[in-house]
């Protein structure tokens, strides 16, 4: 059984993604995520130890992704203090035991936050898959700071929250596609505002690269009944896609789009401020101000995620069995 991993920066749609994926029809519904590279790994060490690797168990039984597995705690233990060495074995173990009991081929993992163990994922699962969704980043920010999932470094709190996430999701969008290049044949992109206004044929872009039959009226016939999402992009309440138009603090736009407008253009978002971006001779603006916020954040959101998998950082700030990011 192969697995999929959704990836991206967190409020781009993995979620989306994953109940369309549902709605098509051959993938396990496991509505949470098991968040195993940055939180798991980290709290409970090397897992070769049987004493790590019964105390990472007998938390993981007492969490949500446990409950919603459905699985029978006594005979995952076995198979997990037999077989289990790592997180990949573990996230392998459980899935295909979840895909098992839902009489499915396939496996979905939608931890937005894998992307930066995608070449790890791709050496310890084989026959793994990775689907990178992008969004405009003008309404991810705008979804981040409306969840308090905009964390800048204190002095930036009040005035700089959007510029912040905005320079998260450069970094993490930048990372993944250099991993997906190395990836090759593995990795596709998507952009959210196709599923949004295109979904037929994004959907068959993607059956295509998982080489599976997805049908887009299956798909539609079925979102009502997986999950949440009861709306389907062809609905007219359902307009997800440049909320940030009339969101957006215009004070705030010039100094977002400065800062990230390079990765935006090169993906095919067009920036609202084009005339304030550039030199006569057509060269972009970059202020002293803003290539050092590029830097900081730059460095500071590098460090974060060494910090995650290497230190205790993790240890001391996540109680495993809390974790449930909502789809």
């Amino acid at each position: 059984m192969s697995g999929v991993f959704i990836v991206g920066c967190p409020r781009s749609g993995t979620s989306f993604l994953y109940h369309l994926l549902l709605a098509a029809g051959g993938f396990t519904e496991f509505p949470t995520q098991m968040n195993v590279y940055d939180v798991l790994e980290p709290i409970y060490g090397n897992l070769r130890v049987p004493r790590n690797k019964k105390k990472m168990f007998a938390d993981w039984v007492q969490s949500k992704a446990f409950l919603v597995s459905g699985l029978d705690a006594a005979s995952l233990e076995a198979k997990v203090m037999a077989e289990c060495v790592d997180g990949s074995s573990f996230l392998r173990i459980v899935m295909e035991a979840v895909a098992q009991k839902q009489q499915v081929p396939r496996w979905i993992d939608s931890t937005p936050t894998n992307a930066p163990h995608m070449l790890r994922i791709a050496k310890d699962l084989p026959d793994a898959l990775f689907i990178h969704i992008i969004r405009d980043p003008r309404d991810v920010v705008l979804s981040l700071a409306k969840r308090g999932w905009a964390r800048p470094l204190p002095w930036d709190r009040k005035r700089r929250q959007l510029l912040a996430a905005g320079l998260y999701w450069k970094w993490i969008v930048s990372k993944t596609r250099r991993l997906g290049e190395a990836l090759g044949p593995r990795y596709m992109e998507v952009r959210y505002e196709d599923l949004i206004n295109q979904p037929r044929e994004s959907l068959s872009r993607i059956g295509e690269f998982l080489q599976s039959h997805i049908d887009y009226d299956h798909v539609r016939q079925n979102m009502s009944s997986v999950g949440k999402l009861t709306s389907f992009p062809e609905e007219a309440s359902f307009a997800p896609a440049g909320r940030w138009q009339k969101k957006f603090p215009a004070e705030q736009l010039p100094g977002f789009e400065a800062a990230i407008g390079d990765l935006m253009e090169t993906l095919g978002y067009s920036l609202s401020t084009d005339a304030k971006l550039y030199a006569p001779d057509g060269s972009r603006w970059t202020s002293g101000l803003t290539g050092f916020f590029r830097l900081e954040y730059a460095v500071f959101y590098e460090f974060k995620q060494w910090a995650k998998v290497h230190t205790p950082l993790t240890r001391w700030t996540v109680n495993y069995s809390d974790i449930l990011i909502d789809k």
